[in-house]
């Protein structure tokens, strides 16, 4: 028996999510400020052990704010017109555990559905809500004089009423829902009433307490190299508190309990010596009296109490004696780095709560959900993948009947490197319409499910490869190689400033194999910019300069790029050989430019695209969030001359837009310089660029660009262009969710 799904309402950024949970192990990705916090605050509130943390009003969403504020008292409905928070969760049921949920079934007509609970957060009394607030504002309205103009006594609205009163006045109610009145998603239909069990003061609250325990690992671990002081913690005494709760104790060891017993009545003796002068000293002040007691200093020994202020946690030193055996020296607990410390404290908690569930007072509940936040917190990468990779080895196996469930959430795409798609769910940021800020998460175990194997193989194969950070970006740049990912960084800092701000990933992807992205990058509805190369070919000899098919692929192994490019990995026939851009008839062997957009085959159909071809139109009508830039034409001058020309590659294009200064001797370190280019016209110039950048070190090009300690050249335009686009799009989806101001709380995770 597991959880599920689990579906949410009016909850912060979480205006209305469904999220999916596998049976072992879930992993919660995304930018910050995109929900994920949320979703696990919410079994807290809902589900945590007593005392539970209290709801706020900054909980709810922002837009329900307005509709507390908007409800009229006098003609409204408490019962439908105030906010609600709503929380469904579904369980899926084995027959061990059928008993378990006899409460919850909707009828005797169950066949192996989903059980579904409600939680709803709603009025207690609605009626007597509205009573209590219009008496208070009646209250703070008397005390209002006729020259008070500013100041507005509490409560001014339902909102400022309710920031005090939420408590008093709101309380989690239960229902059961039946999957037969749900459509495929799980949403109860129109109309449909779930049968109300109770509140959670009448006990209704315990049904869910038999069936699942909830806990809780937060990123705030607060551990620290000093002592330990406030709310810091070192080691040794988390593992005291272990020792208490989970371990086995010493009232059975007769020899650990006598020697304690020993040590206590020798120190007593000590200090009895020691003391006793001090304490007879206070009978010249009058104490103790006639009456007063006398004082004794007496020890008190005990495991747990030696454990927590005597015994520590030291970190063994293997060390070479004389005699060449080994001998051992240890280290206190904050001798050690916060790294190992971290991932200890996350072990023994991890057990501690485990040993909680197995051993519970009261009937086990079957299902036992661990939510551990932002583990990578003070691990080099390695250490992140080991945490993922075994922490379900460190649980005991799971007896029949009974399921650990981990969700996890991270910022740490090396967590993401031991996982596939199937457990990964990415919260995406969105905004609705009226520029309310949300959430839409995406569950990537659909992707995988539905994307044919090939593609899905390259895309987590890619994933594996690079520690791909694409899942926690705000936009995403694909590039052909390695200079455009060398180069991009600077292009942006002299040229698109405003994307400095931004979150960006550059992904080194390849013209050939880029399209791959495709479906991945909508799914996951991420503003992408993919800058690619024309790759111009001649076309094959019989489709003549008309070939416009899709299939126009070339295996051409013309060093256009660093990573050689094939057209595909199956090897199908070329169909030309490398030419330059003007070539008549000259086709596109680029997939990204075939396969995704904008395409098109011919050069020159290429070359007359307008922006929109760039860029389809979503199926919403909006702006596309994917566009592609490739070489264009752009105006060459040199020796007083001008023409308009096209680059085949980056390096030439880039060749071309700064002549000056890649055929002067201070930039003859490029590899761009061409003997007695004065002599040269401009297309007898871009000949022979057009040769040597086919064969020539692109790596050292793209750095001595990089080292130029006064750069003065230009970004070839297409590159600035596409970067632009990405800049426009990022801002309006920014300027989207600030439309109406950001309202406090509402950027809560």
């Amino acid at each position: 028996m597991y959880i599920k799904s689990f579906r949410v309402e009016n909850f912060r950024r979480l205006k209305n999510v469904r999220i999916d949970l596998e049976s072992d192990q879930t992993i919660f990705v995304g930018a910050n400020n995109s929900g994920k916090t949320s979703a696990t605050h919410l079994f807290q509130l809902f589900l945590g052990r007593s005392p539970r943390a209290p709801f706020q009003i900054y909980d709810f969403t922002a837009d329900c704010w307005e509709s507390f504020n908007s409800f009229n008292p006098e003609s409204g409905d408490p019962g439908t017109d105030l906010p609600q928070i709503k929380f469904d969760l579904w369980f899926d049921v084995d027959d061990e555990n059928l008993h378990r949920v006899l409460d919850l079934l909707p009828g005797l007509d169950w066949d192996g559905e989903p059980v579904g609970v409600r939680l709803v957060y709603a009025p207690r009394d609605g009626e007597s809500l509205v009573a209590n607030y219009v008496d208070a504002r009646a209250k703070a309205q008397s005390t209002i004089s006729a020259e008070q103009t500013s100041y507005k006594p509490w409560p001014a609205t339902m909102v400022e009423y309710l920031r005090k009163r939420l408590q008093q006045e709101y309380e989690i109610k239960y229902f059961v829902l039946d999957a037969k009145q749900c459509a495929e998603d799980l949403v109860p239909e129109e109309g449909y009433e779930p049968f109300f069990l109770g509140t959670h003061g009448s006990g209704a609250s315990k049904i869910l307490e038999s069936i699942v325990t909830v806990d809780f690992l937060h990123a705030q671990r607060h551990l620290s190299d000093v002592d330990s002081r406030g709310r810091s913690e070192d080691l040794s005494k988390r593992l005291s508190r272990f020792y208490e709760r989970n371990l086995q104790q010493l009232e059975g060891d007769l020899d650990a309990l006598g020697a304690i017993a020993d040590s206590e009545e020798r120190l007593n003796a000590h200090f009895a010596s020691v003391f006793g002068p001090t304490l007879d000293r206070l009978g010249e002040v009058g104490y103790p009296g006639v009456t007063n007691p006398g004082l004794v200093v007496k020890a008190s020994f005990n495991a747990h109490g030696i454990l927590t202020t005597s015994a520590k946690v030291h970190y063994a030193l293997a060390t070479g004696s004389e005699n060449g055996t080994i001998s051992e020296q240890t280290l206190p607990d904050q001798y050690n780095g916060l790294g190992f410390k971290n991932l200890i404290y996350m072990v023994v908690e991890i057990l501690d709560f485990h040993h909680a569930w197995v051993q519970a007072e009261d009937d086990r509940p079957p299902i036992h959900l661990v939510l551990i936040e932002e583990p990578e917190a003070h691990l080099h990468a390695q250490l992140q993948q080991v945490f993922i990779r075994k922490i379900q080895e460190v649980l005991p196996e799971p007896e029949a009947g009974f399921q650990t469930q981990l969700v996890v959430t991270t910022h740490s795409p090396h967590i993401i490197y031991e996982s596939n798609f199937k457990p990964i769910r990415y919260f995406s940021r969105s905004a609705s319409a009226t520029g309310l800020n949300l959430s839409v998460v995406k569950n990537l175990s659909t992707f995988y499910n539905t994307e044919e194997h090939a593609t899905r193989e390259f895309l987590q194969q890619y994933i594996k490869l690079t520690h791909c950070d694409l899942f926690f970006a705000d936009a995403a740049v694909l590039v052909e190689g390695n200079v455009e990912r060398l180069l991009l960084p600077q292009i942006i800092e002299r040229f698109v400033p405003s994307l400095t701000s931004n979150h960006l990933t550059i992904l080194e992807v390849g013209g050939a194999f880029a399209y791959r992205f495709e479906k991945l990058v909508s799914f996951l509805a991420l503003p992408t910019l993919v800058i690619t190369d024309l790759d111009s070919v001649e076309a094959a000899a019989e489709e003549g300069e008309d070939n416009d098919d899709e299939d126009v692929e070339t295996a051409e192994e013309d060093n256009d790029d660093e990573d050689v490019e094939t057209a595909e990995e199956d090897n199908e026939a070329v169909t030309g050989s490398s030419c330059p851009v003007d070539t008549p008839g000259a086709v596109t062997s680029n997939q990204t430019l075939l396969q995704w957009l904008p395409k098109l085959s011919r050069i020159k159909d290429l070359l007359s695209a307008s922006s929109e071809v760039k860029s389809a139109k979503m199926l919403d009508g909006l702006d596309s969030l994917v566009r592609v830039a490739y070489q264009t034409k752009e105006t060459v001058k040199w020796q007083d001359r001008a023409e308009e020309r096209v680059g085949r590659t980056l390096e030439e294009a880039f060749a071309l837009q700064n002549l000056d200064w890649t055929q002067s001797k201070e930039a003859k370190h490029l590899g761009l310089k061409i003997p007695k280019a004065a002599d040269l016209s401009i297309p007898e110039l871009h000949a022979k660029l057009y040769t040597r950048v086919k064969n020539f070190d692109k790596t050292k090009f793209a750095l001595g660009v990089i080292a130029t300690s006064d750069p003065t050249w230009t970004a070839p335009a297409y590159i600035v262009e596409g970067l632009e686009w990405l800049s426009a799009r990022l801002t309006a989806e920014v300027s989207v969710r600030t439309a109406d101001g950001i309202a406090p709380g509402e950027g809560a995770e």
